[in-house]
């Protein structure tokens, strides 16, 4: 189990935690910080044991966006991990979901500010929960910037049309409750309280077996730009072969028999 000095690595069962840890700056995205997130994303999608991501910030915001002076690795001992983005210049894209997807369902569990590139990392999650104070954005209008975190692509697929334009034009901000209002985020619940919702909803998803879980988020996902024809193709071809699996067997068998199963995937 990895992590740097901006961002924390950590188990709770079956769920991996990662929280960008640099509040004194509002989490503003930097070097080290991305370098670590593309780590757990790699650590989740690699060990069978986690079965969710809860996906938080430390003190009293989600992110504020990315710093750009710490990105460069100043002033912020980010140097060290150069030689990684040298190694792989695609890696901050993937750190912030914009290039990556991880097979594991990923629940954002936001307190405080979530703007500019935390409003773009959000889009890359599953599951999304915030306390009533947390504030929502997309500000790069507002200072001739563009959201190329992926929010011209994504935010219209996520939201009807007319709330994404708004947000991506006027750079205002939005309150928790107008966000579930457009359907950007799920749950409000009271401040100081997000990541409790989003471990309670992480435990529900690790309940369930794991192989149905991973391949009905990839089908979503998969079918969603589909014509529903091929999208009913492809939900089969995905999900069929399900059926034949030791935790569909053993769902059946906890059905007939009135017990909650066990699924204990290697």
């Amino acid at each position: 189990m990895g992590g740097t000095e901006h961002l924390d690595i950590q188990r709770e069962g079956a769920t991996l935690v990662l929280t960008l840890n640099r509040p004194e700056a509002k989490n503003a995205l930097s070097l080290p910080m991305l370098v670590g997130l593309y780590d757990g994303w790699v650590e989740a999608d690699a060990d069978d044991s986690i079965r969710s991501v809860v996906f938080t910030g430390a003190g009293d915001s989600f992110c504020a966006g990315m710093d750009l002076k710490a990105l460069a690795g100043k002033n912020t001992g980010g140097e060290q991990y150069r030689d990684r983005l040298t190694a792989d210049p695609d890696l901050h894209w993937k750190a912030m979901l914009r290039h990556h997807r991880p097979r594991k369902p990923v629940i954002a569990a936001v307190e405080g500010y979530c703007v500019a590139g935390g409003t773009e990392m959000l889009q890359g999650t599953d599951i999304r929960v915030a306390g009533e104070s947390a504030t929502f954005g997309l500000f790069e209008v507002k200072r001739g910037l563009f959201p190329i975190g992926g929010s011209t692509v994504r935010l219209q697929r996520q939201i009807p049309r007319t709330h994404a334009l708004e947000m991506l034009l006027t750079g205002r901000p939005y309150t928790a409750r107008e966000a579930a209002d457009i359907g950007l985020i799920g749950h409000v619940v009271p401040d100081g309280t997000a990541r409790a919702k989003a471990l309670e909803i992480a435990e529900l998803v690790n309940a369930c077996g794991p192989l149905a879980v991973e391949a009905v988020k990839a089908s979503v996902y998969e079918t969603a730009e589909m014509t529903e024809t091929d999208g009913l193709a492809a939900e089969l071809k995905r999900g069929w072969p399900i059926f034949d699996t030791a935790d569909a067997k053993e769902g059946a068998r906890a059905f007939a028999e009135k017990r909650s199963p066990e699924y204990k995937r290697a």
